[in-house]
């Protein structure tokens, strides 16, 4: 996602699958002050997976979650790496 937040100035985040586009843009303005113009979302389901181990064949699934695009208006820019 970083040649994404310089070049397009989009940012992605993993957010709550019950949240939708109105409450995702609320939440990223007031968290760090910025304009969203827009606001894409992909859920991705979890996968079934097996392996073999000692004790014989496990079988699970991966963990449900549900990622959201962020595109900002003019030169707003989000910096992650300013309170390290």
């Amino acid at each position: 996602m970083t040649i994404q937040g310089e070049k397009l100035n989009r940012y992605g985040f993993v957010v709550d699958r019950r949240a939708n586009k109105l409450e995702i843009k609320k939440a990223v303005e007031e968290m760090y002050g910025v304009t969203v113009t827009d606001v894409n979302t992909v859920n991705y389901h979890g996968k079934r997976k097996s392996r073999f181990t000692k004790a014989g064949l496990l079988t699970g699934r991966t963990n449900h979650f549900k990622k959201a695009i962020v595109t900002l208006a003019g030169e707003d820019k989000i910096d992650f790496y300013s309170s390290i």
